[in-house]
C-alpha cells in the first residue's frame, strides 16, 4: 500500500460515504466447542490487511522488551476479557463415588452399595449425578439427579468446586455421597487452582453382587454323546409309540388316545392326541408340546417356591430315554399316565438293533362291553297297581304303564258279566248276591252288590275297576285273572274274600263259543253244561206246550218242594250232571226217581204224571 497520513488527530480524513461502523465477530463455535478467532474485516467492513512480517520477526517482538528512552514506562494493555461460558466450555470435574442403601425386604442382604459418577460443570457450576446402568438389576438407574445448581445449606449458599476433593463425604439432599477417585482432568484443574488433591481411596463393592458373581461349582456330570455328533446321526428319526390316557378320574373323563412322538436328535419328547370324526373336542392336536421331559427331580429346598416356570438341568436329576418307553408299561409325563399299547415298524427296529428287544406285542386296549348289573326291584308297597308302583323304581320321572292299544280298540265295550256269590262263616252273607264284571280291553275286574229291600246292606260299588292277583302270586311276578279262569262254580279270591261263580250272562257263552281257540276246553264245556238246562227248557217251550200250562206247573212243583225239608239245591244239580254222562240234558224216569229218592225228595204220581 501506498504510504498514507499518520493517524493523529488533524490528519484524519472522515469517510462521508462510510454508514458502518459495527465490529467483526471474533467468538465462534466448531465441533461443539467455543474459540476466538482473529477479526477478518475492520470496523464497518474495511479491508484487513494481512501481517507482512515474518514468524521470526514476530518472535523477536514478542520477546524483546521495550526500552526506556524517556519518560513513565506505560502499563500493557490488559489482555481480552473471555467469558466463562466460553473460558470453561464443555470443561467439567468428573468424580467416581458410591453410596450406602439399606435393604429392608430382603434376608440375603442388609444393605446395598450403588456406585455413581457426579459430574460438576465449571461453565454453570451446576452438578448432576448419574449411576451406570447394570442390565437386570432391577432398579431404577441412570440419572438419579438431574443438572442444577445444588444448595450446599440453609443460608442459601451453593456447592463449588473449591468444596470437592477426593476422600470427603457429600451430603445431597439427605444422601451421602463418598467421592473416592476423579479423572486426570479434574486432579490437574484442581492442582491448578492450588488445591491439595487427596489420594485415591479404593471403590467399595456391594457384597451380595460379589457373592453372586462367584461361579456355582458345577455337578460333575460324565462325559455323554457329543449333541453335535447324535444331531447329525439321528436328524429325522422319530421313534413313535401309540398310547392311551385315561382321564376317567376326573369328571366328564374319557380314554383318550394320542401318539408319542420321541425325537432321537435331541431326547424331546411331542405328545398328539388323535381326534375322531364328531369326537366333541377341540381340534388341538397338540397335547404336549415338543421339549424335554424330567423323570427324577432333585430334592428342592424348602424354602424354594413350588411354581417354577423353566426347569433346568439344576432340578432335573434324570430325563426321559428311550429305554423308558416299553409296549404293555404306564409312563407318566407332566403328571398324565399314558398306556403304551403298540408301536410303528421303525420303532421296532430300533429297539431291537439297540436294546436287542424282541417282543412288540400290542396290548388289546378296546373298550370291553359293560357288564349289565341287574336292577334289583324293590318289593311291591301295596299303594296302586305293581305295574304303576313299578316306573317309580325305572324313572326319575314316572310314566304310566304303556297300555296295549290294539286290545283296546278290539275289545271295547266288551265285558263278560258273572253272578257269584260270597263264602262268608257269617250268616247273613249267605244269601248276598254280586255281579262281577271282566273288561276284556284291560283285564279289569270289578264287583257290584244289586241292592235288596230290607236286607239291611245298602249294596252298591263293592270293587272298582282294577286287575286282580291270583292267590300265590308274588308282586314281583304277579299273575292276574283270565277269562279262562271263570268256570260254574270255581272260587275267585279278591284281596281276601272269596267268591263262587253261580252263573253267567249269556254272553260270555256266546264270546267263549265264538273264540274257542283262544281258551281252555273245559272252560268252555263248563259254561255251556250251565246253559244247557235253559237251553231245554226254550226247547220244551217252542214244542208248542201252551206257557201258561208250564209255568202253573213250575209253581206247582216249587210249592211242593218248599213244603219238605230243605236240601242243597248245588249237590242236586251236581248229581243231575253226573247222571248225564252225554250232556243231553236228559235223563229216563227211573235215573230221575232214583235222583229223587237219593236226595229224599217225595215224588206225587200225579205231580210226576205232569212232569
Amino acid at each position: 500500500p501506498e504510504p498514507a497520513l499518520p493517524f493523529l488527530p488533524g490528519c484524519s480524513i472522515k469517510d462521508p460515504t462510510k454508514t458502518s461502523f459495527h465490529r467483526s465477530q471474533t467468538l465462534d463455535f466448531k465441533n461443539g466447542y467455543a474459540f476466538s478467532r482473529l477479526p477478518r474485516e475492520g470496523v464497518g467492513g474495511e479491508t484487513l490487511y494481512q501481517n507482512e512480517l515474518s514468524q521470526d520477526e514476530l518472535d523477536d517482538l514478542c520477546t524483546k522488551g521495550a526500552t526506556l528512552t524517556y519518560g513513565q514506562v506505560k502499563r500493557p494493555a490488559p489482555s481480552r476479557f473471555t467469558p466463562a461460558f466460553v473460558a470453561y466450555d464443555k470443561k467439567v470435574l468428573k468424580f467416581d463415588a458410591y453410596f450406602q442403601e439399606e435393604v429392608a425386604i430382603s434376608a440375603e442382604e442388609h444393605y446395598r452399595i450403588r456406585h455413581v459418577c457426579l459430574y460438576y460443570y465449571l461453565e454453570d457450576d451446576s452438578m448432576c449425578i448419574i449411576e451406570p446402568r447394570v442390565k437386570n438389576s432391577g432398579l431404577l438407574q441412570g440419572k438419579l439427579m438431574k443438572r442444577h445448581r445444588v444448595p450446599k445449606n440453609e443460608q442459601g449458599d451453593y456447592y463449588h468446586w473449591k468444596d470437592l476433593n477426593l476422600g470427603i463425604n457429600l451430603t445431597i439432599y439427605g444422601r451421602t455421597y463418598r467421592l473416592v477417585n476423579c479423572d486426570p482432568f479434574t486432579k490437574v484443574f484442581l492442582e491448578s487452582q492450588g488445591i491439595v488433591v487427596n489420594p485415591p481411596e479404593e471403590l467399595v463393592l456391594d457384597p451380595y453382587t460379589e457373592q453372586r458373581r462367584i461361579p456355582v461349582q458345577k455337578r460333575i456330570v460324565p462325559t455323554g454323546p457329543d449333541p453335535f455328533r447324535q444331531f447329525l446321526t439321528y436328524d429325522t428319526k422319530v421313534l413313535r409309540f401309540y398310547a392311551i390316557w385315561d382321564d376317567t378320574n376326573c369328571a366328564f373323563g374319557d380314554h383318550h388316545p394320542c401318539v408319542i412322538h420321541y425325537f432321537l436328535a435331541d431326547d424331546t419328547v411331542e405328545v398328539r392326541e388323535v381326534h375322531k370324526r364328531n369326537d366333541g373336542r377341540d381340534p388341538f392336536p397338540v397335547l404336549m408340546r415338543r421339549q424335554r421331559l424330567p423323570k427324577v427331580f432333585l430334592d428342592k429346598n424348602k424354602n424354594f417356591p413350588s411354581c417354577v416356570l423353566e426347569i433346568t438341568d439344576h432340578e432335573v436329576q434324570e430325563w426321559y430315554s428311550p429305554k423308558d418307553f416299553v409296549i404293555g408299561k404306564t409312563v407318566t409325563l407332566l403328571g398324565r399316565t399314558f398306556l403304551i399299547y403298540d408301536c410303528d415298524k421303525f420303532t421296532q427296529d430300533f429297539y431291537r438293533e439297540k436294546y436287542g428287544i424282541t417282543d412288540f406285542q400290542p396290548v388289546d386296549v378296546n373298550k370291553k362291553p359293560l357288564e349289565k348289573v341287574p336292577q334289583v326291584i324293590p318289593p311291591y308297597n301295596g299303594f296302586g297297581i305293581p305295574e304303576d308302583s313299578l316306573q317309580n323304581c325305572l324313572s326319575l320321572f314316572p310314566k304310566p304303564p304303556r297300555k296295549d292299544i290294539i286290545k283296546m280298540l278290539e275289545n271295547d265295550h266288551k265285558v263278560l258279566r258273572y253272578q257269584v256269590a260270597l263264602e262268608s262263616p257269617v250268616p247273613e252273607d249267605k244269601n248276598r248276591r254280586f255281579i262281577l264284571s271282566y273288561f276284556l280291553s284291560d283285564d279289569t275286574i270289578s264287583i257290584y252288590e244289586p241292592p235288596v229291600r230290607n236286607s239291611g246292606i245298602p249294596g252298591g260299588k263293592y270293587l272298582k275297576r282294577t286287575k286282580v292277583t291270583k292267590p300265590g302270586s308274588t308282586p314281583e311276578n304277579p299273575i292276574y285273572y283270565e277269562p279262562s279262569d271263570f268256570t260254574i262254580g270255581s272260587t275267585i279270591e279278591v284281596f281276601g274274600h272269596r267268591f263262587v261263580i253261580i252263573d253267567a250272562d249269556e254272553y260270555v257263552l256266546n264270546y267263549l263259543e265264538g273264540n274257542a281257540e283262544s281258551f281252555p276246553a273245559a272252560t268252555v264245556q263248563s259254561i255251556r253244561d250251565h246253559f244247557l238246562p235253559r237251553k231245554v227248557v226254550v226247547d220244551t217251550t217252542s214244542s208248542g206246550i201252551p206257557k201258561k200250562d208250564l209255568d202253573d206247573l213250575i209253581v206247582e212243583v216249587q210249592k211242593e218242594l218248599k213244603l219238605q225239608q230243605p236240601f242243597n239245591t248245588r249237590q242236586f244239580h251236581e248229581a243231575f250232571h253226573h247222571f248225564d254222562k252225554e250232556g243231553s240234558g236228559f235223563l229216563d224216569k227211573t235215573r230221575f226217581l232214583n235222583i229223587c229218592d237219593r236226595f229224599n225228595v217225595p215224588t206225587s204220581t200225579i205231580l210226576l204224571k205232569k212232569v
